[in-house]
């Protein structure tokens, strides 16, 4: 026995840390001989050879089991150079098995790889570390890589060793940290997980932080795939992409929770899958006009009532309705539908499931050890230690991974605001200041400047939008500008005062309107979206229906809500809107079912459904609308003065200065004739749109055709008319010479 007994030790009791130093082919001195000594640790092997593969028809050589539990150990004499060979052996229920050994094969991570990703920037590392099917020196198997510098040992386990860390222990490569092992022969959807011993002894399972697929819960293992085949047919979009998304270009999001926008109650209420998502999602976002769906987050994760925010498995999309490829196919119908695709993105937090990223080699390796950086109070996850570079690798990877893998049009980056402040809700003596005394993360504002800065790089056209709810400076300005980098950020002050507004009962409007006009002085300091999300339909909050104050019937809430809807989408920037609430659904949204897609058959909701077609139609099609967005001299109030009518007016002119709307909103339950308002041109205003239509519900009242303008000043303005305010609605009238 060449083997000593302390290292066959070792892999008795799995404590094997460099398992290539004595597994596989080496030259060794039996007896004063040399040879070539060729060591296996295999289940289930009754008997084991070398067959060298070099030679046609090449000699066999028996191996001596060394231990009950596999240990196998054979020594060639007089062959001084190390040969090609296979295993063969005979198993307990007499197969004969013939295949490559796992610890002939030389690293299959580079040095500068792993140089690079200590450093922080290997902005591809998904492509090396995690279960990646690759061919090696002609042989096909599956590459695992996994990064757990603080481990004693880290084995891959699975049905194929059955789930025994002692069978394919893999070695550490240098001081990097990145656990190595190339398994030949393995095929794809094996499911497997990372067994790690802890520097005190401790055995823990971990699922692949790089994995593409996974189980369902409650099992959660990582499954081998290949995210290389999959062939896409999406060139058309993706070349004309970077125009299509343009700060001018119009852009109005539906923003859905793909397992609860439709269900197949026939089917034990079952989620759609990507498939069927594919073809009636893309159907519907185009009847209604909308340009993009934004998802919420469709990253792995165990639990369902999370919705999403708390992911386990960053670079796999969901198993619940489909594989990574049904997911491609999802995004690759949207495209050739001329439709966009934005994923919300939850870089923010993680949370404490032990089987993933949560203290992961036995040590706090992706989040701080100190709870008053690394716990976040409000959701009970885990923060990303933004410092590391390892992590931040890790994060930044995984942004590029989804457009690069998915195609991915975009990123709404979730929470921001918890990722900027140490002292994001946290009481004095919760938090740690930075090195200048000051409470903002400096860490996180340096990884959200450079993963925007990456994306734009390798990625020209992609959007990176900012749900941030503060006043933090910058957030769309570039990182060259002293900004964050963002593209564009979520209007959440806006949303706020609209709706505190719109709550109220009509006859306390008046001293709110405020409310109405307050976000003007702050419009144009970012690149806004104007959002109604999902936020504000759950946790006891209503649907967007039933929250509108006022008047008991729905019909009054869904006029009111029309009228909201009017303002929202004459009023500059992007619009979302979350599903349900573009055709009044009455409950709160829940996650476990679908939509109320029955209330359609109803006037008040087929009304308002009807009307944001209208509105998305309007908005890419008039020139002062969508291409203004950001530009401040396109817009002017005209008329904010009287908040005991519950009345705004204000204009907003295209780039060639031409073009003009005027946008007329009344939020009060009564009709009001005869009310003058000033003009900025003298004309014809034509009625282009009239939230109190028939058409959409209302009561068809209001001023026919347009209105021509009077020489009367009025409202500072030279020319004035006299205007038909129905109750509660907002119409849009455009100038015509």
């Amino acid at each position: 026995m060449l083997i000593t007994k302390k290292e066959l030790k070792l892999f008795k009791d799995s404590n094997a840390s460099t398992p290539h130093n004595t597994l596989g082919m080496h030259h060794a001195v039996k007896k004063g001989k040399s040879g070539l000594v060729v060591r296996a640790f295999l289940s289930d092997a009754n008997s084991c050879e070398v067959v060298d593969i070099e030679q046609e028809d090449g000699p066999r050589y028996p191996m001596e089991k060394l231990s009950d539990d596999g240990f196998f150990e054979g020594f060639i004499e007089g062959r001084e150079e190390v040969f090609k060979y296979r295993l063969r052996i005979e198993t307990g229920d007499l197969e004969i098995r013939q295949f490559y050994d796992p610890y002939s094969f030389l690293p299959t991570v580079g040095e500068s790889d792993l140089y690079l990703f200590n450093e922080g920037n290997e902005h591809r590392i998904y492509e090396k570390l995690g279960s990646r099917p690759k061919t090696v020196d002609g042989v096909p198997g599956v590459s695992f890589a996994v990064w757990a510098p603080n481990a004693a040992r880290v084995s891959v386990v699975g049905g194929f060793n059955n789930w025994d860390g002692r069978y394919h222990p893999m070695r550490v490569l240098g001081s990097s940290g990145v656990w190595e092992l190339f398994i030949p022969g393995m095929h794809l959807g094996e499911m497997y997980k990372y067994e790690l011993k802890g520097k005190g002894g401790e055995v823990f399972l971990k699922t692949d932080p790089y994995a593409s697929y996974f189980e369902a819960p409650p099992n959660n293992a990582s499954i081998v795939f290949d995210n290389t085949r999959y062939e896409w047919s999406d060139r058309t979009w993706m070349d004309s992409r970077q125009e299509r998304q343009s700060i001018d270009k119009p852009m109005s999001i539906y923003e859905v929770h793909l397992g609860s926008w439709k269900r197949k109650w026939e089917e034990d209420n079952r989620p759609l899958s990507y498939a069927e998502l594919a073809t009636e999602l893309a159907d519907y976002v185009l009847e209604h006009g909308f340009t993009h769906i934004e998802l919420m987050p469709v990253a792995e994760h165990p639990f369902d009532g999370s919705w999403g925010y708390q992911v386990t498995g960053y670079f796999a999309p969901t198993q619940r309705f489909g594989s990574p490829d049904d997911f491609k196919a999802f995004i690759d119908h949207m495209h050739q539908c001329g439709i966009g695709v934005i994923v919300d993105w939850v870089p923010a937090h993680f949370p404490r499931d032990t089987f993933a990223l949560a203290t992961f080699d036995g040590t706090h390796l992706y989040e701080h050890e100190d709870p008053r950086l690394g716990a976040h109070q409000d959701w009970g996850t885990l923060i990303f230690n933004y410092g590391r570079n390892e992590v931040k690798c890790f994060l930044v990877a995984n942004a590029l991974c989804w457009l690069d893998y998915y195609h991915i049009d975009g990123l709404r980056v979730d929470a921001v605001a918890s990722m900027l402040y140490l002292d994001y809700s946290r009481e004095e003596g919760e938090w740690i200041p930075n090195r200048y005394g000051g409470n903002e993360n400096l860490e996180a504002i340096a990884f959200l400047k450079e993963v925007n800065s990456l994306v734009h790089l390798y990625y020209p056209g992609t959007l990176m939008i900012a749900e941030e709810s503060t006043s933090f400076a910058g957030v769309t300005k570039t990182s060259e500008d002293g900004g964050l980098g963002f593209d564009l950020k979520w209007n959440m002050g806006w949303m706020h005062d609209n709706l505190l507004y719109f709550q109220k009962d009509p006859i306390h409007r008046k001293h709110h309107q405020g409310n109405l006009t307050f976000g003007m002085l702050y419009q144009y300091a970012e690149n806004f979206v104007t959002v109604f999300s999902h936020d504000e339909v759950t946790h006891g909050k209503g649907s967007m229906l039933l929250k509108m104050g006022g008047g008991g019937s729905i019909s009054d809430k869904a006029q009111t809500l029309r009228a909201l809807y009017g303002h929202m989408w004459a009023y500059p920037g992007k619009k979302l809107l979350f599903m349900g609430s573009e055709f009044g659904q009455s409950e709160e949204w829940n996650y476990a079912t679908n939509l109320q897609w029955h209330l359609n058959e109803y006037k008040d909701h087929s009304g308002i459904s009807a009307l944001i077609k209208d509105l998305n139609r309007l908005y890419k099609d008039e020139p002062a609308l969508a291409q203004t967005d950001m530009i401040p001299e396109s817009f002017s109030w005209v008329a904010c003065w009287d908040a005991e009518a519950g009345v705004i007016c204000y204009s907003r002119t295209a780039e060639d200065g031409h073009n003009m709307v005027l946008v007329v909103a009344h939020f009060t339950p009564v009709d009001r004739h005869n009310y003058r308002i000033g003009l900025p041109r003298a004309g014809f205003w034509r009625e282009i749109l009239n939230t109190n239509s028939g058409f959409y519900g209302g009561t068809n009242s209001g001023n026919g055709p347009g209105v021509r303008s009077e020489g009367q000043s009025f409202d500072s303005c030279d020319q004035s008319a006299e205007f038909l305010l129905p109750a509660c609605s907002t119409s849009i009238f455009k100038w015509e010479a």
